[in-house]
């Protein structure tokens, strides 16, 4: 494995790259890992409060209709967050491709793409892989992009956690932007401009 110096179609890696739509397909990306699991009870949903605390009238104090209104201790929340809200946003094909692409020129743009003849470990042991990634310079959130993935590769960058393992095929805007170093394969590069240009 070795690095080598390619030509990178400039229809893919070297565009104008397109602020507004990168910062969409990142808004969408991360909006689509929410859980959305986030949930506050309401007044009609807090256990308690069936019956008037004390009567309208009378008493010197303010009148209260329910223990669990909003302004008790243990009352329900007012416009809390409800499982209800959906954050999934859309965003058309030709704007994804555009945001692919603008993220991949921008990578090219600050140099922070390094093209290997191949990424073949001998053995699956993470010190291994540590070693290889050294020697390229890539020490602090790599992006690793193979044009296919066998189990060496895998068994030894798993314990990475700054390292992100993908084939040339499930490449997304996010873990472009979010690496420091793109580590790419000759064969990806070429996968990637075929479907891209």
């Amino acid at each position: 494995m070795k690095k080598i110096d390619v030509t990178l179609n400039k229809e893919v890696f070297g565009i104008e790259p397109n602020d507004v739509v990168l910062y969409d397909a990142i808004t969408l990306a991360r909006n689509a890992e929410r859980q959305g699991t986030h949930s506050t009870k309401t007044r009609s949903e807090v256990s308690g409060g069936g019956r008037k605390p004390w009567r309208q009238k009378g008493t010197g104090r303010a009148r209260q209709g329910s223990i669990r209104a909003p302004q008790w201790y243990h009352g329900g929340i007012v416009f809390g967050p409800t499982t209800e809200k959906n954050y999934t946003k859309k965003q058309n094909r030709k704007e994804r491709r555009l945001a692919l692409k603008s993220a991949l020129s921008y990578k090219a743009l600050e140099n922070e793409i390094i093209v290997v003849d191949n990424f073949k470990l001998e053995t699956n042991k993470t010190k291994d892989a540590i070693k290889v990634l050294n020697d390229l310079g890539a020490t602090n959130n790599v992006l690793i992009v193979v044009d296919e993935l066998d189990d060496n590769m895998i068994l030894a960058t798993r314990n990475l956690d700054y390292v992100n393992l993908l084939e040339a095929n499930e490449i997304n805007t996010l873990d472009i932007v979010a690496a420091d170093v793109m580590v790419i394969t000759e064969n990806a590069v070429k996968q990637i401009e075929e479907v891209l240009k």
